[in-house]
């Protein structure tokens, strides 16, 4: 951890002396900080922890995959609850469903802030954003234009002609490829799809198209969300935040945050020139128009600025573009690895579709293993599989153990997901156990929590399923699929990427075959 950490400042050697100078001095105080913490817990009954060393403690544990070590060190240690000391920052690591109930309903009010990150503040407006606002006014009032205007279950059905359409020239594209018998990069597919979605849905129109504007927009969010997602040293040892100035961390990240402010700004001032027209008709074709009349007509009890609607706006990009996609590629992956869970949706689809070229969402509805297929996937392949951190806001008790106010808590979906204590053959991709099950993702089953649960669950769940549903069943609709090479599904490389969103660490190739009418059920 500490090579990956260092490796580009120790490659330049005139900062070896400041590097020395920066790691001795903070060994020199950790007895009086390690002393000065002991007192304060001594009469604590505190979760059980894996022995640690000076000033990093646990941090060189995580490793790449934090929620697989976590798991293995939650069994290891403290089974489903755990405490970890990253750095100076006590973690609470919570890893079944009994204990995440304690923390997400029982006690929510109390574990419903947020960490302080050097990436939300530099890159999500100071953390003027739904995701990562502190608890408090403003975090409500906005969090109620998500849900009441933004996000509502009539707002998301408004946005239908757009997912389908989107679909359509989706499935165009693996239309023209089929007669060059060429492998399709699915991940790439699926990125764009959802890309293309939220642009549309949240500034009007799309920039996939848009020549080298768009390819810059898209270099944006692809850093956007890969600083989101990096570790930061400073975040967890104040004392070595230096580091990440001297290797370039923080510039990074101030420059990705100024380009994007200057994209988002134009967006908003394009808007503001028909702001005059706005009204309780006209405020329904994408996100910019709904927070402008909502500013115009102050609905939330308070003013918004241009910040808050740009945060508000980044908040769409940030959180409903990256996330969506991987569950359609983990879905696709595990369908391509099971090739009787494939043929099963495939023959539910096209029963239920019947001639029809496109699957429309009228359809959806009537198909029950769709909707397992996708419980199943997020069951094993939570997309953000330790959720967003949580911070304690007061002592409190769980499980027996004292939680301390300050307290970081990880959620570890995946590892919940894959209780064996819970789920019958844990690790098997088994769709029929959804079927004549009520367990749900949406934040009342603590057993499947990819999206979180309580005050800080995600509320973008109903428009990122959307559009999952509906590109799944036209993919598996209009194609027949193989891997490439004459490759088993077995044999399919499950390797997963690092960050906060787990993606497939290799693009998903798979060939199509047309399905002619006449092989249509």
């Amino acid at each position: 951890m500490l090579k990956i950490l260092l490796q580009d400042t120790l490659s330049n050697p005139s900062s070896l002396i400041t590097i020395v100078l920066g790691i001795i001095f903070p060994v020199l105080l950790y007895k009086l900080w390690s002393s000065n913490k002991s007192s304060s817990t001594n009469n604590k009954n505190l979760p059980p922890s894996p022995p640690s060393i000076p000033i990093i403690r646990n941090l060189h544990q995580l490793g790449p995959h934090p929620h697989r070590t976590l798991r293995d060190l939650s069994r290891l240690h403290g089974d489903d609850l755990m405490l970890l000391r990253l750095g100076s920052v006590p973690v609470l690591v919570v890893s079944s469903s009994d204990t995440a109930r304690e923390v997400m309903k029982t006690h929510d009010l109390a574990f419903c802030d947020r960490p302080r990150k050097a990436s939300s503040e530099k890159l999500l407006y100071d953390y003027k954003d739904v995701s990562s606002a502190p608890y408090g006014e403003y975090w409500r009032q906005t969090r109620s234009a998500c849900v009441l205007h933004l996000l509502s279950n009539a707002r998301v059905k408004s946005f239908r002609g757009v997912r389908e359409e989107e679909t359509k020239l989706m499935a165009d594209k693996i239309h023209n490829s089929c007669s060059s018998s060429s492998a399709v990069n699915l991940s790439e597919l699926f990125a764009g799809l959802t890309n293309d979605v939220v642009c549309r849905v949240a500034i009007g129109k799309k920039y996939s198209d848009d020549g080298e504007s768009g390819r810059k927009f898209k270099k944006l969010l692809g850093e956007l969300a890969e600083l989101l997602g990096i570790f930061n040293v400073g975040d967890y040892i104040p004392m070595l935040a230096w580091l990440s100035h001297v290797n370039g961390l923080y510039g990074r990240m101030d420059k990705v945050a100024k380009d994007i402010d200057v994209f988002l700004e134009r967006v908003v001032e394009k808007h503001m020139e028909h702001v005059d027209d706005l009204n309780e008709d006209r405020h329904k074709d994408n996100v910019v128009d709904i927070l402008l009349w909502i500013q115009k007509e102050n609905l939330l009890g308070f003013p918004i600025d241009r910040t808050c609607i740009k945060a508000l706006i980044l908040d769409m990009f940030s959180a409903g573009t990256d996330t969506t996609y991987t569950v359609l590629e983990w879905a696709m992956t595990e369908l391509l690895r099971h090739p009787k869970a494939m043929e099963k949706l495939q023959n539910e689809v096209r029963t239920i579709v019947g001639h029809k070229t496109d699957v429309t969402e009228d359809d959806l509805e009537k198909m029950p293993y769709l909707k397992a297929v996708f419980k199943e996937t997020l069951r094993l392949h939570p997309p953000v599989p330790l959720l967003i951190p949580r911070v304690s806001r007061k002592d409190v008790k769980i499980k027996g153990y004292d939680v301390v106010a300050g307290c970081q808590v990880f959620i570890n979906a995946w590892a919940i997901g894959r209780d064996p204590g819970t789920w019958d053959n844990a690790e098997k991709f088994e769709p029929e156990r959804f079927l004549n099950s009520v367990v749900d993702y949406k934040g009342q089953d603590f057993a499947l929590i990819p999206f979180g649960a309580g005050r800080r669950g995600c509320p973008g769940i109903l428009f990122a399923m959307a559009v999952n549903e509906i590109a799944l069943a036209n993919v598996v609709h209009n194609f027949d699929w193989q891997l490439p090479g004459g490759a088993r599904g077995e044999d399919l490389d499950m390797t997963e990427t690092s960050g906060i969103t787990v993606h497939r660490k290799l693009p998903l190739m798979a060939l199509p075959k047309l399905l002619t009418k006449s092989t249509v059920i």
